[in-house]
């Protein structure tokens, strides 16, 4: 009884509660591959296919991104298209029998829809014809082996033939190691084919595009008669800590730059991509020879 006169009275009365309800969850779409890019220098997002429309080419910090073969083609030419393509059956072998080489070629000719590293053909820039060739990074890294040496060297040789100028886009990883000395041996070809074209005085103009080194460098892509790049582009030959340790000196930051190659007296342009089929057209026009002219 007392236990009721002085116990403690509840202020509030409680009310048995229903569960909580939860909201039905929401069901997250997944963004379908290759949908949107992000640009690796300064992080903005892009649609592929505005991206495309730019010409790959970030606009927000203005990074260059690899363009393929055909890209390439397509960006340049008129009409987007080659009017003749040279060479275009011919494979690669394995003379040395290094293992696993033929089935790494196999799945990079998957990846590619292209035979070897390299396309090359005559087209129209701006209505005059020109020999080109465009090398493509997506093929053992756009490497250079026997084949593409000798389809540098047969398309310099038409050239010849046909008393037209040359162009050679270069992103290149090197000479193909897979083949050894014949990858060697493709500098030296390449760079006699060219000998011929400066007596003949035809005009080449070497392209360098991200990347450009080892034996490329050191060979066709440095022998233009013009030699232009695009901005940013990484060229040279061995590596920057391979180069540190031999020399013992730290190298500038930006070291193997187009920009600094340019300031330094190894280029002659950096030229934008947007800018390129422009520039190239201007510089054919001028060396094109013209009745009466």
């Amino acid at each position: 009884m007392l236990k009721d006169l002085f116990g403690k009275k509840r202020k509030f009365a409680t009310v048995p509660t229903k569960p909580i309800e939860r909201a039905p969850a929401i069901e997250q779409k997944e963004v379908p591959e290759g949908l949107m890019n992000k640009c690796p220098h300064c992080g903005t997002i892009h649609y592929s296919k505005d991206l495309e429309k730019n010409l790959r080419v970030c606009k927000g910090c203005q990074h260059h991104y690899s363009l393929s073969a055909p890209e390439r083609i397509a960006s340049l030419l008129d009409d987007g298209v080659l009017t003749e393509e040279f060479d275009a059956d011919m494979l690669s072998a394995n003379p040395l029998g290094f293992p696993g080489y033929l089935d790494k070629l196999e799945k990079d000719k998957e990846l590619s829809n292209l035979n070897e590293a390299i396309v090359t053909g005559e087209g129209l820039l701006m209505g005059n014809r020109v020999v080109i060739g465009v090398m493509d990074s997506r093929f053992r890294m756009g490497s250079m082996g026997s084949v593409v040496g000798e389809k540098i060297t047969r398309a310099i040789e038409r050239a010849l033939e046909r008393k037209l100028p040359v162009i050679l886009f270069a992103a290149s990883g090197g000479a193909r190691m897979q083949e050894g000395a014949l990858s060697l041996m493709q500098m030296a070809k390449t760079s006699a084919a060219l000998a011929q074209m400066d007596r003949e005085g035809l005009l080449f103009i070497s392209v360098l595009t991200h990347p450009t080194t080892g034996g490329v460098s050191a060979s066709f892509a440095s022998l233009g008669d013009i030699n232009i790049a695009e901005p940013g582009a990484t060229i040279g030959f061995a590596g920057r800590r391979i180069i540190e340790q031999t020399i013992r000196q730290e190298l500038p930051k930006d070291f193997q730059t187009a920009e600094f190659l340019l300031k330094h007296g190894q280029l002659d342009m950096v030229v934008h991509r947007k800018n390129m089929r422009e520039t190239l057209g201007k510089i054919v026009e001028m060396h094109t020879v013209r009745e009466g002219v």
